[in-house]
């Protein structure tokens, strides 16, 4: 493993692209520190230093960011609005032709897609900042568990005018561009996918603070208890994501010219996993309306909320509410099972085998393999869409167990992006060492 190690930093190539990429990393965690302008940095901090969390769906928000939201700093928004914005372009070649024609088209077609994705993303954060800004002047943005929030977080600007309010959704908005540009400079000169990283980055960045909120509040023996658990953890969502169900495929041969093609057999991998963290990601936003129609329900001028308000408070809006994870682990099924529908399309994929000369052994080529596809999609799906349910909902029990917070960091989104960015980066890592050794960094 050393010795791996040790080739990876002789070999010139890979050394220059690691470095290179370990530097954008620096120059992204630093502007997660740097504070928007006309934010008061010392209430910030003092917000910060009191164990105050984000409410909401930018609880999510502050996980894929670093820590950067809470700081309001010039990368608070972090790499969300990108993200978005490319689940949004995936989903939109489900209902626009024009958009599954420049899929099709090869690369140059996914070149337009990936330029639609990059506007898309700048209006996406325009909005966001906006709202965020809007959130932070309001005092809303910070709350405490058991009281309500600190005074200090009731004023976290210097200056609401509307010029100032203006320059600092500019700057945010900047500040998202700038890293949607950081992401795809590792892409192309660095090690990994770019934006992988940065999120791989933000989520790591956690890591140290919420062990250290379990060791100052449970003390010693839950910590190692946590960490034990942990490792554990990893270890099956390592084997589950490694997990797939090998659909064999046999060419046959035909004739080009003078020359013999086909012949081969190979295989469809279908991951027992393959929805990744988008699941969770839905099913956490979806969650996050009941609270803001309760929000926006509730009477400003000090009289008792109505009924309805005061059951969604207790019972949609608090993670530890046994009805709140009943509701979030169905949430997360149900993704799965359509997230998975639109990405893996069987009868395009029974169409391009039957183009090249493919079929199955034993099932005929055309509709049949396009429903047996289904079949073994369907019954695969299964334990992928319960086993993410149970993953998302480890923060949840951590929760009302350990007194961690949402982010915990051995569950839910977490987890599973820390643990498929980094099998992903090992293996871009392992190939380019065998390109130029005989042994890579996995033996």
């Amino acid at each position: 493993m050393f010795s791996a190690i040790a080739r990876i930093f002789k070999t010139r190539d890979l050394r220059r692209k690691i470095l290179f990429t370990l530097a954008l990393v620096a120059v992204f965690r630093l502007g997660s520190f740097i504070p928007a302008p006309f934010v008061d940095y010392g209430n910030v901090q003092e917000c910060i230093a009191a164990n105050q969390t984000a409410t909401g769906l930018y609880q999510l928000v502050n996980l894929f960011s670093g820590g950067a939201l809470l700081q309001l700093s010039i990368f608070a928004l972090g790499i969300m609005p990108y993200i978005t914005a490319a689940i949004i372009t995936q989903l939109l070649r489900v209902v626009i032709p024009h958009f599954e024609a420049l899929y099709k088209e090869g690369q140059q077609g996914q070149a337009k897609l990936t330029q639609y994705t990059r506007y898309m993303t700048i209006a996406l954060a325009v909005l966001q900042s906006t709202t965020l800004i809007t959130v932070a002047r309001s005092g809303a943005l910070f709350s405490q568990t058991g009281g309500p929030a600190l005074p200090q977080c009731q004023n976290l600007l210097t200056n609401d005018s509307w010029w100032s309010i203006t320059l600092m959704i500019f700057t945010m908005t900047a500040g998202t561009g700038l890293i949607m540009w950081l992401g795809e400079l590792i892409t192309e000169r660095g090690v990994g996918n770019g934006m992988s990283l940065l999120i791989f980055t933000s989520i790591a960045a956690t890591f140290p603070g919420a062990l250290g909120m379990i060791f100052e509040t449970q003390g010693v023996n839950t910590f190692i208890m946590v960490l034990v658990v942990g490792v554990i953890i990893m270890g099956l969502v390592v084997f589950v994501e490694q997990s797939q169900r090998r659909v064999p495929v046999q060419y046959a041969k035909r004739m080009v010219g003078r020359r013999m093609y086909g012949g081969q057999s190979t295989y469809i991998p279908i991951k027992v996993n393959m929805a990744g963290v988008i699941p969770v990601i839905f099913a956490s936003s979806l969650l996050y309306l009941p609270m803001l129609i309760a929000q926006f329900s509730t009477p400003t001028d000090g009289t008792a909320p109505p009924e309805w308000v005061l059951w969604v408070q207790a019972n949609l809006v608090s993670g530890d509410a046994p009805l709140y994870m009943l509701v979030f682990f169905l949430l997360v099924v149900g993704f799965t099972y359509f997230y998975v529908a639109i990405t893996f399309n069987p009868e395009e994929v029974a169409d391009n085998m039957k183009k090249y000369g493919g079929f199955i052994p034993g099932i005929r080529a055309g509709r049949p393999t396009a429903e047996y596809l289904d079949y073994v999609l369907t019954r695969i799906t299964l334990p992928g869409s319960l086993y993410l349910g149970i993953v998302a909902l480890i923060p949840l029990i951590a929760l009302s167990t350990v007194g961690a917070n949402q982010n915990f960091p051995f569950g839910g989104a977490s987890i599973l992006i820390i643990v498929g960015v980094g099998l992903e980066t090992v293996r871009q890592i392992d190939a380019q060492l065998q390109q130029r050794h005989y042994e890579g960094l996995i033996r």
